[in-house]
């Protein structure tokens, strides 16, 4: 533009120049005329010349003016440049330390949700572990509260138990035991074993030797406790000791006097002697005070049976209560390991089942305490 401006300034006096050479139409040349136009062209050129290098030196000023008005913006831009470089450090050191605590903070998040989850995971499976505990005792609670109504329904006024009533005891025979006692003329009676601290009665002075074979059978047996008599700890005692003790003369009786023992659904009670017979059958198939019903044979009954809820009741001599009675004791005492309310060794438990099978075979061979 400068360039431009120049050129401009040069052109334009001579335009003017060759105006004033030039004469106008019409006018008349004269000699002194020339010779004025002459010294006013000489004039002329002075004045342009004059004015050309004024331009000039305006024109250098002006040049060095910009130059200097476009060294003092270049400073500036590149102050402002530097600025906004440090801005520029500035923000990403701060998007830096931003992005690392971000990334710290999602870590510790993680980690605390991690151990909140394994903490819940804990509590829970103590939660789990002490609820299991706790339906355990309620069950096992369950059954002695069960066996203990059934020892306490079997105390009559007529006949009580003389373990629930130690005063009724005499005193050669009141012995002092823990838990509680076996009222032997029950089914379900046997009590005894539901506590830890009850040891089986021992055998009076007699070397005991454990047999291999029917000790395993047991053991095998105590794992995983059934009433099902398939198995050969149960199958070998059915064979060897139930089945005999309870092979009466009258086998139809017999046999649903056995189911009503698996079952644990009989009832015996003694007989009052001023109460009569309550009879649905006949006499002679339900027998009388004077004739066991089971061996057919004239005999005194001091007690009488009932099978489940039938409402029927079958004299038995003392002989038959004893074999029942005996039966009755065994069953109810490895019912008690199956609930788990026997907490003895294996070993113990063993001899107190031998023991229970002793009483059946003394009992079938015609063996019975006085007393009944």
């Amino acid at each position: 533009s400068q360039a431009n401006f120049e050129e401009d300034s040069q052109n334009q006096p001579a335009v003017e120049h060759w105006k004033t050479l030039m004469p106008s139409k019409g006018s008349k040349e004269e000699p002194e005329a020339g010779c004025q136009d002459a010294r006013g062209v000489d004039e002329t050129q002075s004045t342009e010349q004059l004015n050309v290098s004024r331009l000039r030196s305006s024109s250098v000023e002006i040049r060095e003016k910009g130059s200097e008005f476009l060294k003092e913006e270049l400073h500036k831009a590149q102050k402002e440049l530097k600025l906004k470089d440090k801005e520029c450090e500035r923000l990403s050191k701060v998007r830096e330390q931003l992005e690392q605590e971000l990334e710290e903070l999602t870590a510790s998040l993680f980690e605390e949700a991690h151990k909140m989850v394994r903490e819940a995971n804990t509590k829970q499976a103590a939660s789990e572990k002490q609820l299991r505990e706790a339906r355990g005792k309620i069950d096992m609670l369950q059954a002695e509260v069960t066996a203990l109504k059934t020892l306490v329904i079997t105390s009559t006024p007529s006949s009580p138990n003389r373990e629930l009533h130690p005063q009724l005891q005499s005193p050669s025979k009141a012995v002092f035991r823990k838990g509680h006692g076996r009222n032997k003329s029950t089914s379900s009676a046997m009590v005894s074993a539901a506590s830890q601290n009850v040891t089986p009665e021992p055998v009076s002075r007699e070397c005991k030797e454990v047999d291999s074979i029917l000790f395993a059978e047991f053991q095998a047996w105590k794992e995983s406790p059934t009433l099902d008599k398939s198995c050969s700890f149960l199958d070998r005692i059915y064979r060897e000791d139930v089945g005999p003790c309870l092979d009466f003369t009258k086998q139809e009786l017999s046999e649903l006097v056995r189911v009503a023992v698996e079952q644990n659904t009989l009832t015996i009670e003694p007989v009052a002697s001023q109460t009569l017979p309550v009879v649905k059958v006949s006499a002679e198939e339900c027998g009388g005070p004077k004739k066991c019903a089971l061996s057919g044979l004239p005999r005194t009954c001091k007690h009488r049976i009932m099978l489940g809820d039938s409402g029927n009741y079958y004299y038995i001599s003392p002989s038959c209560r004893a074999r029942i009675t005996a039966v009755c004791n065994f069953f109810t005492y490895i019912r008690y390991i199956q609930q788990g309310l026997v907490r003895q060794d294996v070993e113990l438990m063993y001899w107190e089942v031998m023991r229970l099978r002793r009483e059946m075979s003394l009992a079938k061979l015609g063996f019975y305490p006085s007393e009944m």
